[in-house]
């Protein structure tokens, strides 16, 4: 069966996770990838670690599929391969610094001028405003600058989100705007480049807190494995201390809840948690109700009574636990 990206060529000057990470999606779509490294020592993801039998778990992740050439485009033979690439190319790739780009003259002006029907995407850490584009930048950086590590984890302390979720993110929306991009030209004979940051992709995850933060006061408070603003939303165990993370939506949902997974109709009709908002303002006295309830009752009759009212729920899983489950 023919794939939706069958027939597109992607030249990709990339390293790291956020490029890989685009491009990777366009491969397994059935875009032909050419990853161009450095030639000295090649996508220092090779580098990150030995996990996969020897091999970089990041590196083998992201580049499965792909054909790679280590090229320096410094020099002037190794310069004709990628301008000889870049002229048959539909997409361009690069997640290297604005002055780097600058510097070896691979700007999207420069090779529209040998392939003017080629998409261009930029994916830098700041952007190009003068006083950040020389900053350099990686994941860890970008969630500490833009204040997602601010509002996650637990109230007593930081720590760095599990995943490389801003450079994952710039890379899923650098995907995104690439696809969009190949539909213009499709259908209006239009080219529109991407660029993409990783800052501006973290600053708009992080919306609602900045609008809590400016019209209500304060930005939502570091709650673990709680939700900050709907409750009840989050862990609580059962009697073989098992957690389940149990999500409540609405009204409907909170008096089902009551109903028939706590069996506590009363509590439906408490004044204190007669709404979202009241029931976040009384979380902790919410919180030691249900799990005074939930106590008491086993793994399987919890995730029954959930499942029989239909109440959002997951297991708070190990990664090992991750190889276990079958979808």
């Amino acid at each position: 069966m023919s794939l939706p990206l069958d027939g597109i060529l992607v030249v990709s000057m990339e390293q790291a996770v956020a490029g890989p990470f685009c491009s990777n999606r366009l491969k397994l779509a059935g875009a032909r990838v050419i990853k161009i490294e450095r030639k000295d020592g090649g996508d220092f993801a090779r580098g990150y670690d030995t996990a996969a039998e020897g091999e970089s778990s990041y590196f083998i992740w992201l580049n499965q599929g792909k054909e790679s050439i280590a090229l320096d485009l410094k020099t002037k033979s190794d310069r004709h391969i990628f301008l000889n690439m870049v002229a048959k190319a539909d997409i361009f790739i690069q997640n290297f610094s604005p002055t780097t780009v600058t510097k070896l003259s691979i700007d999207s002006s420069s090779l529209k001028s040998i392939n003017p029907r080629l998409i261009c995407c930029d994916i830098s850490g700041y952007g190009e405003a003068p006083e950040m584009m020389k900053k350099k930048s990686y994941d860890l950086l970008i969630q500490a600058e833009s204040g997602l590590i601010d509002v996650s984890g637990p109230p007593e302390g930081l720590g760095r989100i599990g995943v490389s979720i801003c450079d994952i993110g710039a890379g899923m929306a650098a995907h995104a705007g690439i696809v969009e991009s190949l539909l213009l030209r499709e259908r209006f004979n239009k080219v529109k480049d991407v660029k993409i940051s990783l800052f501006d992709v973290a600053a708009d995850w992080m919306t609602v807190p900045y609008i809590h933060s400016k019209y209500g006061g304060a930005a939502p408070k570091r709650v673990g494995l709680k939700h900050p603003s709907i409750a009840p939303y989050g862990a609580f165990r059962c009697s073989e201390n098992t957690s389940f993370i149990i999500s409540i939506q609405n009204e409907s949902e909170w008096k089902r809840f009551c109903v028939e997974v706590l069996k506590s109709p009363a509590l439906a009709k408490e004044n204190k948690f007669s709404s979202n908002t009241l029931r976040v303002k009384n979380r902790d006295l919410l919180d030691e109700t249900i799990q005074s309830i939930l106590s008491s009752l086993t793994d399987k009759t919890l995730k029954n009574r959930l499942e029989d009212a239909s109440i959002a729920y997951g297991r708070l899983n190990t990664v090992k636990d991750l190889s276990l489950i079958h979808i």
